[in-house]
């Protein structure tokens, strides 16, 4: 899984913001295009190959853990995004509990729960909620249409959306990106 660029362009006097300008490479959100999904606070796992994989940042000069697989590089901020094997995940705990008893299929999934980011989800137990199964909206496609309904999702408890586009393109936004 590639980093999903945000929707809007931060605001580089305070990097955590957005502005009101959209990122290239995702006006298509603003042309309707794609679906818009609930973006769920937790860490991302992928399954595949029968083998699950953990989502990493390494930060530039830092070394990558053992069989970590580099996916892209931020040309921004230097950090490379890849993945690890789950076993030497500090989330492989969580994990283990998350998938206990199930069949899983070959996809990502975001991993949930008490112990992941402090619980914004409100999990009783750590849970697996695969991507493509997240809560979908309707949202008109205009920037300031979508910048309200953020804001009332995260007043909600919703981290973010996440745009689907048919070709594999995504686009995302957060609510604390808005505030």
């Amino acid at each position: 899984m590639r980093k999903i660029p945000t929707l809007f362009v931060r605001d580089p006097e305070d990097m955590r913001h957005v502005t009101r300008y959209v990122t290239h490479g995702c006006e298509w959100v603003l042309h309707g295009e794609g679906v818009a999904t609930r973006k769920y606070d937790g860490t991302c796992v992928l399954f595949h190959d029968e083998q699950w994989w953990a989502r990493r940042e390494v930060k530039p000069g830092k070394e990558p853990p053992p069989n970590f697989v580099a996916i892209e590089t931020d040309p921004n901020t230097g950090k490379t995004v890849g993945w690890e094997p789950i076993e030497q995940s500090p989330f492989v705990k969580f994990w283990r509990e998350a998938v206990e008893g199930e069949r899983w299929e070959p996809t990502t999934y975001e991993l949930c729960g008490p112990k992941i980011n402090g619980n914004p989800e409100g999990f009783e137990r750590h849970e697996l909620i695969q991507h493509r199964d997240a809560k979908r909206y309707e949202i008109v496609a205009d920037a300031d249409v979508i910048r309200a309904t953020v804001v009332a999702l995260a007043k909600d408890g919703v981290e973010g959306i996440v745009w689907h586009h048919p070709d594999g393109r995504m686009a995302k936004l957060k609510g604390r990106d808005l505030q």
